[in-house]
C-alpha cells in the first residue's frame, strides 16, 4: 500500500484546529418535518406503541433530510453516515471539494452488513456454509453495489463471538466460535476491500465491535461485559486480530465496557493493544452517539469530559454525538488535549481517504454506474448460491425430503409469502419487491401448491396435499440490534400452527426463519422434517425450493448451539468441565427441568446422503500437529461434508474447554467415494494463558476429535 505520510503532514500543516476537528466529525442527515418531537422520539413512539406504524409512515412522508450543508462548507464535517445514493453523495462531495478552504473530500460510511441492494443471507446464516471463499465472494458483491451508490466504508464485518442466543445481534456475526468468526471476518475484509483500496469498486472495512460486545451480561444489548483477561484473549480477541491481519482499515469500539472502562474511552484497548501491540494505523470510529453516552456509563461527568477521554484514548472519529465539534477546540486551547493528539486523529482520517483514492478521484461513481450495478443477474445468482449453502437440515425422519417433483404441497404461515421478511435485520438498502418468497417461488416453478396464511381451510388443504410446509420462526424485527429476547422459544401461534398440521396426519416439513438459535425441543421431537432457513435475502424462496426438492443436497452446519430452553443460555460447545460435569447423578452440573445436552449442537447438520469417518491419525510434525482422516460417502447421492477437527488439552495449568475447533474442510464426495482430509494445527494455536497471563505451551495428552459436528466420537490421543 502506498505511503501517504508526507502528503498527510503537508496537509495538516495547512489546517486550522477547527478544520482538523471537522475531519473527526461523522454526521448523518437530520430528519425535519411536520412533527413536534425529534425523529428519535418519534421512532421510540412507534416502537413503544404510542403511534402506529401507519401513523409513523404518514409523518415520515412529510419529512425532509437536512444535510447540514452550512457546517460542511465551514469545514466542520469530514464524513457522513447513512447516505446510500450517488446523486446525494456527489452533491455533498462537490461542496466539500469546491466550496471548502482546503477541498478535502468527504468519506461516506454505510451499514452494508449482508449486501447492499442484493441482500444475501444474514451473517449467522452464511457462516453455516463454513466456506471463506463464499464469504469473500458475497463481500465483493456488496462492495460493487455499495460503491456504485457512493459508499466508501462499511461498518462490517461484525466478529463479536456470541454465545448467548438471547442477544439479538448474534444475527450479525458468525456464531459462537472464535476461529470461525476470525475466518469469516478476514474473508469479508478481503471481499469488501478487494485487491486495491483505491479502485472504484473497493470500500474500506470497519470491523466491529472492539471488544467482546457479544459477551454482554444476560444477552442484553449495550450491557456490561465482565471477563477474565485469559478468557478475553483466548475466546474473543483473536477474531478481531484476524481482521486486522487481513488488512481492515477501520475499527469500531464497542458500546460496552471492558472490566469497568467503556471501550469508547479505553486507552488500554485502543492504544496499548490496537496501536502498539497490533500495529494498526487505520481509522477508529465511535459507534453511534457512543462518546456522549460515556456520561450515562458514569465514567465522564459531561460531554466535554467524554470528548477529552475519547480522543486521548485513541478514538479518531465521532459518529453522531457532536462531542468533538462542540468541545475539542476549547480542550485543545486549554492544553487539556495536546494538539499533536488532535493531529494524530486527523491523520488517521486523512490516511484512509488517501488510500481510497478520494483526493485523486473524489467522484468515484455516478447515477449511471449505480443503475447498472444494482441487483444484477450475477449478483442474484451469488445471493442464491449463498442462500442454498446457508441452510441447515436439522431433521429428516423417514426421508420425507427431498420432495418429489410432482408433490402436492400445502403451505401455511405468513412468513411463506411475506417478501419483506426475507431480508432479516440490518438490510437497510433492501426493498421488499426485490425479494422472492416461498409462495412466489412455487408459482414461478410451477409447483402444485395451496397456501393459507393463518391456517384457514387447513383440513381441506391437507386432504388434497401430499406434504404440508409450515413457515414459522421469528419476524426480522425480533433479531438484530436492540432486539434481545428473554424467551427464545417459538411463539404460541407458531407452535399451535405446527401442532394442528401434525394432527392432520400428513407429513409436515417445518421451515424456520430466524436470526438467532431458537429453543425448539417440541419441534425436534414431533416434526418429521426441519429445515433451518434463517433469513436468506432476496433469493430466499427459490433457494429454499432447491433444497426442499433436492436440486441441491444441503450441506450447511450450525455455527451456534440450539439450547433446549432459554434458561440454559448462554449455552455453547467450548465450555470447560467442572469437577462435576452434568450427568444422570443428582449432584452434577445441570438443571432440574432441562436436559444436559442441547437440542442441536454446534457443527450439526444433515444431508440427503450419509457419511462415515475412519482411519484417524495424528502425529507431531516439527512445530505442528498433523491430523488425517478418511471420509466416505456411504449414501446414494453426491454430497458435501464439512469435516471438523477439535482438540482437548486433558491436563493443563488452567482448565481448558472440553473441545475447541482447530480446523475444518468442506469435502465433496460422490456416492460411494472416499477421500482423505488433512489438518495441520500449529503448536502456537494450542497454547494458552496461565494465571499470570503468560503464554504457555500445550504439554501432555492432547485428544483430537474429528467428525461431522462438535460431538464427534472418532478420537486419537497424542502426547506433546
Amino acid at each position: 500500500m502506498k505511503n501517504y505520510e508526507k502528503q498527510i503532514q503537508a496537509l495538516l500543516s495547512k489546517m486550522t484546529p477547527e478544520e482538523k476537528i471537522g475531519q473527526l466529525q461523522q454526521c448523518g442527515p437530520s430528519l425535519v418535518g411536520a412533527f413536534d418531537v425529534s425523529f428519535d422520539e418519534l421512532l421510540n413512539m412507534m416502537f413503544d406503541g404510542r403511534i402506529t406504524k401507519e401513523e409513523f409512515d404518514r409523518l415520515m412522508g412529510t419529512a425532509e433530510q437536512d444535510f447540514h450543508e452550512d457546517d460542511l462548507r465551514a469545514g466542520k464535517i469530514g464524513s457522513y453516515n447513512g447516505i446510500g445514493d450517488s446523486a446525494t453523495a456527489n452533491r455533498l462531495q462537490k461542496i466539500a471539494v469546491e466550496e471548502t478552504r482546503l477541498g478535502i473530500p468527504l468519506l461516506f460510511g454505510y451499514d452494508v452488513i449482508h449486501g447492499f441492494r442484493t441482500v444475501t443471507p444474514i451473517p449467522l446464516a452464511e457462516s453455516c456454509a463454513w466456506e471463506p471463499a463464499l464469504w469473500e465472494k458475497t463481500g465483493r458483491v456488496a462492495a460493487k453495489e455499495a460503491t456504485a451508490a457512493g459508499v466508501h466504508l462499511t461498518f462490517a464485518p461484525m466478529v463479536d463471538v456470541a454465545k448467548d442466543a438471547r442477544w439479538g445481534r448474534v444475527s450479525e456475526g458468525a456464531g459462537e466460535d472464535v476461529l470461525l468468526n476470525g475466518d469469516y471476518g478476514a474473508a469479508k475484509v478481503k471481499g469488501f476491500q478487494g485487491d486495491d483500496l483505491a479502485k472504484e469498486d473497493a470500500m474500506a472495512a470497519c470491523l466491529k465491535h472492539f471488544a467482546a460486545y457479544g459477551a454482554g451480561e444476560a444477552g442484553r444489548d449495550y450491557n456490561r461485559v465482565d471477563l477474565s483477561m485469559q478468557r478475553l484473549w483466548e475466546e474473543y480477541m483473536p477474531s478481531y486480530k484476524a481482521c486486522i491481519d487481513a488488512g481492515a482499515r477501520a475499527i469500531m469500539p464497542a458500546f460496552n465496557d471492558i472490566n469497568g472502562v467503556p471501550c469508547t474511552v479505553n486507552s488500554w484497548l485502543l492504544r496499548d493493544i490496537l496501536r502498539e501491540k497490533w500495529g494498526f494505523n487505520g481509522l477508529v470510529i465511535s459507534d453511534s452517539n457512543a462518546i456522549a453516552e460515556c456520561v450515562s456509563h458514569g465514567i465522564a461527568k459531561d460531554k466535554r469530559d467524554a470528548a477529552k477521554q475519547a480522543l486521548l484514548a485513541g478514538m479518531d472519529m465521532d459518529m453522531s454525538s457532536n462531542s468533538y465539534v462542540e468541545c475539542l477546540k476549547e480542550l485543545v486551547e486549554s492544553g487539556e488535549v495536546p494538539e499533536h493528539v488532535l493531529d494524530g486523529a486527523a491523520a488517521d482520517v486523512l490516511r484512509v481517504k488517501f488510500e481510497l483514492g478520494l483526493f485523486d478521484n473524489p467522484y468515484q461513481t455516478n447515477e449511471e454506474r449505480e443503475s447498472l450495478c444494482l441487483l444484477t443477474e450475477e449478483a442474484r445468482s451469488i445471493a442464491r448460491e449463498a442462500a442454498v449453502k446457508s441452510m441447515v437440515l436439522l431433521k429428516n425422519e423417514n426421508q420425507i425430503l427431498p420432495l418429489k417433483s410432482d408433490a402436492r404441497i400445502g403451505i401455511f404461515g405468513s412468513l411463506a409469502a411475506d417478501k419483506g421478511q426475507m431480508t432479516g435485520a440490518w438490510a437497510i438498502g433492501a426493498r421488499p419487491e426485490d425479494c422472492v418468497s416461498i409462495v412466489e417461488a412455487c408459482e414461478a416453478r410451477g409447483v402444485s401448491y395451496q397456501y393459507s396464511e393463518d391456517g384457514k381451510d387447513m383440513l381441506k388443504i391437507a386432504a388434497s396435499s401430499d406434504v404440508l410446509v409450515a413457515a414459522v420462526g421469528e419476524m426480522k424485527e425480533e433479531s438484530g440490534e436492540a432486539a434481545s429476547r428473554a424467551d427464545i422459544t417459538l411463539s404460541r401461534e407458531h407452535l399451535a400452527l405446527v401442532r394442528d398440521l401434525l394432527a392432520t396426519g400428513k407429513p409436515v416439513v417445518v421451515v424456520l426463519f430466524n436470526g438467532r438459535p431458537l429453543a425448539i425441543p417440541e419441534l425436534a421431537k414431533h416434526a418429521p422434517a426441519i429445515l433451518e432457513a434463517w433469513h436468506l435475502g432476496v433469493e430466499a424462496g427459490p433457494a429454499i425450493l432447491e433444497v426442499l426438492f433436492g436440486d441441491v443436497n444441503p450441506s450447511g452446519k450450525l455455527t451456534t448451539t440450539f439450547p433446549a430452553a432459554t434458561g440454559q443460555c448462554p449455552m455453547y460447545y467450548a465450555h470447560i468441565n467442572t469437577g462435576r460435569p452434568g450427568g444422570k447423578s443428582k449432584f452434577t452440573s445441570k438443571y432440574l427441568d432441562a436436559p444436559v445436552e442441547p437440542v442441536y449442537p454446534f457443527g450439526y447438520g444433515l444431508s440427503y446422503t450419509t457419511f462415515a469417518y475412519g482411519d484417524l491419525k495424528a502425529e507431531k510434525k516439527e512445530d505442528a500437529v498433523r491430523v488425517s482422516v478418511s471420509v466416505s460417502n456411504t449414501g446414494e447421492r453426491d454430497g458435501e461434508e464439512i469435516v471438523q477437527c477439535y482438540v482437548q488439552d486433558v491436563a493443563a495449568k488452567r482448565v481448558r474447554p472440553v473441545r475447541q475447533l482447530k480446523g475444518y474442510e468442506k469435502v465433496f464426495l460422490k456416492a460411494g467415494e472416499t477421500k482423505e482430509a488433512v489438518f495441520t494445527i500449529p503448536l502456537e494455536e494450542l497454547s494458552y494463558y496461565d494465571w499470570d497471563m503468560n503464554k504457555v505451551d500445550c504439554e501432555g495428552i492432547l485428544r483430537i476429535y474429528v467428525g461431522g459436528d462438535s460431538r464427534a466420537e472418532l478420537m486419537e490421543e497424542i502426547t506433546l
